[in-house]
């Protein structure tokens, strides 16, 4: 069990402790070994300053530099004391508890809210509410059922956050593709000359068991193009989520959003905090709900990263409308040349929701003869048959 040094002041020892926990309930790897390197590490630098404070436990507990913007949030809500410096230079730091009147964390980091305010104060007894319909976070059969049809814009703040969740359950699987290098194999195949006779040595020049190999198998990586305009904010948003879960699967994913221009959001989405990765998109890219440049946006790609990102083995998934404005020759000549460069294009457009639905837009009409695959984009039964699609399977009718 880890002891607290005697030598700090106060519960000072005790709350680093704790904000150690919090750390790691947020996500952060963090080990007893690093919580103990910072006890120790505070004796020898001193608590002169708040900020001596944080560069210390900065040092000791952060090892990557996709844990910084966690720890620095946990950091200004954890000792958000204005007198911290000098309660810590007289040695009478108080123990740390969440009040009433405490802000409540970055809206995008749900796992920090929930390690900070595990239990929040109950306010007086007041009469209950008239009683509303919402969303449980144990849903029946049918509540799941009628969550998995409902269309991303429509949904209210209670079913987003229920969709996020039934997202996480979904198992996504990508393609194998044989690729050149040999492996051993446990059942007849290609015979494996060299092992069997390296097993023929150890046997004394006898064939006792033959040796095969066959190929290596990898899965097919993953190109994602998601339209930010104001149309598609909403869909893409859910999308990015999606996008984050195949980002920690075994497949190599390259993702990019695009409105007015082209904005690659591979290295934000690395967050293991979904919340955190889609937050951090959404932030940063300065043209999130604005206009839409589709044939300007994929010239940009097909001439900059196609080379980097792209080959003969790539599945690349457009997320788009595909109401583009003006003259479409451009955009069905970048179509041409982005289906050229990958194995598989698929195209998921939210307007196929409607069963009415008719490729009447010249933007449309334009990029349709280019792609593989046309499918909708536009609640959780969508993306589920887009799962199966990338597993390789048929499209579930």
């Amino acid at each position: 069990m880890l002891r607290a040094p005697d030598s700090l002041p106060g519960h000072l020892a005790e709350n680093v402790m704790h904000f150690g926990r919090v750390l790691r309930q947020a996500g952060l790897p963090l080990g007893t070994d690093r919580i103990q390197l910072a006890l120790t590490a505070l004796q020898v630098a001193g608590l002169q300053s708040r900020h001596d404070f944080h560069d210390t436990l900065a040092a000791c507990f952060i090892d990557r530099v996709e844990h910084i913007e966690l720890f620095e949030q946990a950091f200004h809500l954890f000792w958000r004391d204005p007198d911290l410096a000098g309660r810590m230079m007289a040695m009478l730091l108080p123990r740390v508890q969440a009040k009433e009147n405490a802000a409540p964390p970055p809206p995008e980091n749900r796992r920090l809210g929930e390690a900070l305010f595990p239990h929040q104060p109950q306010a007086p007894q007041q009469p209950p509410p008239p009683e509303e319909l919402q969303v449980d976070a144990q849903l029946t059969f049918n509540d799941q059922e009628v969550l998995r049809k409902a269309d991303f814009e429509t949904m209210t703040a209670d079913e987003w956050r229920a969709a996020l969740q039934l997202l996480k359950r979904l198992a996504v699987l990508f393609e194998p593709l044989p690729s050149r290098r040999q492996v051993r194999a446990l059942h007849p195949g290609r015979p494996d000359g060299r092992a069997t006779l390296q097993a023929m040595a150890r046997q004394g020049g006898e064939l006792w068991d033959m040796r095969w190999r066959r190929p290596h198998v990898r899965p097919a990586p993953l190109v994602v193009l998601a339209d930010i305009s104001g149309s598609m904010s909403r869909y893409s948003r859910m999308l990015l989520h999606f996008t984050h879960a195949l980002g920690h699967a075994d497949a190599r994913v390259e993702s990019f959003v695009f409105g007015t221009r082209l904005t690659r959001t591979t290295r934000a989405l690395r967050q293991r905090d979904p919340d955190i990765a889609v937050g951090r998109v959404v932030r940063d890219v300065e043209d999130w709900s604005g206009g839409t440049r589709i044939s300007e946006c994929l010239r940009q790609f097909n001439r900059v990263w196609a080379r980097r990102v792209l080959n003969s083995r790539a599945t690349v998934l457009l997320i788009t409308d595909g109401l583009e404005h003006g003259h479409t020759g451009e955009l069905s000549f970048e179509m041409e040349r982005l289906h050229k460069s990958c194995r598989r294009l698929i195209w998921l457009n939210p307007l196929l929701r409607f069963d009415a639905f008719e490729p009447r837009a010249g933007g449309i009409k334009a990029m349709l003869p280019h792609v593989d695959r046309f499918l909708p984009a536009h609640n959780l039964a969508s993306l589920e048959q887009l799962a199966q699609v990338l597993a390789g399977g048929p499209p579930p009718r």
